[in-house]
Parts: structure tokens; sequence; C-alpha cells
């Protein structure tokens, strides 16, 4: 409740818990469609989880490597495979793993029924090496809180100021990748909808910051728009803003 008072201040108190309300249900939801996805056949999935794929696969076409961002909306485990079922690139996700290796074991598994390709957080700079030299696309969850918001972008966020991680502008930049925004939100329940707009296929040539605040506005926006979709239960406004300390990473 914290977090929707800061995001929707104009909102009566009734409004947000109707929020609140609707958050809970999509949050058991995810859970108990999880279990489905450990059993779902491709066909049934793609019943259940539809897009506009033919954009990834247009760029395939073209030999660019592509990262998607996008944040935690509800299914995001639907995603993961939806999209490893229907797009031509190999899909790599990066993950937290579970710290109980069985149950880590398990999601990885299901995770991966569709062709995608799981790299730990933990073991990226390691693991992604082995990929860099192909095509791929790199889905990341960029929505996350930094490590330390000194190494961090500062920018409105729901207009409060807020860290955004560093990594995917830097990544696409490095890599030369096409960038897609991508979100997904239930159409009813247990199915869903994708919907995917093409940001750039030439990262270098933005300016600093300018992918991160227009990542930011496409994820505000389709938060507005689904507000009980979105994983209100972190902390979106960890840290606080020191404008004297922090006025050369604002974005």
């Amino acid at each position: 409740m914290e977090n929707l008072k800061i995001a929707f201040p104009e909102k009566t108190e009734a409004e947000r818990t109707s929020i609140m309300k609707g958050f809970y249900k999509n949050f058991i939801d995810n859970f108990i469609e999880t279990i489905k996805l450990f059993s779902i056949t491709g066909e049934e999935l793609n019943k259940r989880f539809t897009g506009n794929f033919e954009i990834v696969n247009d760029l395939y076409a073209t030999g660019k490597k592509l990262q998607l961002h996008t944040a935690h909306f509800f299914n995001w485990e639907f995603a993961l495979l939806g999209y490893a079922n229907n797009i031509k690139y190999p899909l790599l996700t990066v993950y937290m793993p579970i710290s109980n290796k069985i149950l880590d074991r398990i999601f990885l598994n299901m995770r991966k029924r569709f062709g995608g390709h799981l790299i730990a957080a933990t073991e990226f700079a390691k693991k992604f090496a082995g990929y860099s030299k192909q095509q791929y696309c790199l889905a990341l969850v960029a929505d996350q809180n930094p490590g330390t918001p000194e190494n961090a972008y500062w920018t409105p966020f729901f207009g409060k100021m807020a860290p955004i991680v560093k990594g995917p502008e830097r990544g696409a930049k490095v890599a030369g990748t096409a960038i897609l925004m991508c979100n997904y939100y239930k159409v009813k329940r247990g199915y869903y909808r994708t919907d995917m707009v093409l940001l750039t296929t030439e990262p270098r040539s933005l300016p600093e910051g300018e992918i991160t605040k227009k990542m930011i506005a496409f994820l505000e926006d389709t938060i507005r728009k689904y507000p009980s979709n979105y994983l209100w239960s972190h902390r979106r406004w960890k840290w606080e803003f020191d404008a004297e300390k922090y006025k050369k990473l604002v974005i």
C-alpha cells in the first residue's frame, strides 16, 4: 500500500485497496499457473500466451543481436516459456538461483522446456561469454533495484526519483544489440498477451541515459494501464534521492 500511495496519489484509498486486492489475486494465480507449466504443451501454451512475435523474428532475419527489456509483470513464468516457444533466437534469461538446490533444479528444468537458456546472475560474466559471439536474444527484467545507488541512473518513476540499474543500457551499447520494450498482461484468467515495441536497432547512436528513460516511460505506461498486474510487494523506492550527491547520475 505504501508503494501504491507513491504511484497513485490521485486515487482514493478505496481505489488503491482495489488494486491491492487485484494484485494478490494475480500473485496467487502466478504460482498456481506455474504448476501447469511443468506439463503444458507448446500448442496449449500458444493459445494462452499470444503476442506480436513477428517483430522479433523479423529482427532475427537481419542478423542483429537483441535485448528484451521488461519488468516484474504477471505471469513472468508464462512469458519466459511463451517467448522461448515463439521466437527464432536462442532466448537467454538471467535469473537468481533458489537457495534450495533441489527446488532450483526443478524450476530450471521447467523454464528450459521450450529451449530457453538460463544464466545465473551470480555467474553471468562467465557464462554469457559462451553466447556473446553468436546471435542471441537476451531477456532482462530491468526494474530491479541496483546494488548501490551510486552506480545507477536516477530518474522519475511515477513522479518520485528512483535509481535504475545501468546494466541493460550498457550491455546493449557494448554489443550493439537491437532493443525491444516488452510488457505482458492478463487478458483473462490463465490467458496472457505480450506487446513488444522496437526502441532502436542502433543503441550506440542514442545519448547516455536515453534508453533507460524510454524504458522507464514504457514500463510506467504499462503499469498505469494494468496496475494490479505489477509486483508491488517489492520496495520500488528503496533508496532516498540526494540531489547534490547524485546530480551527475540524473537522466
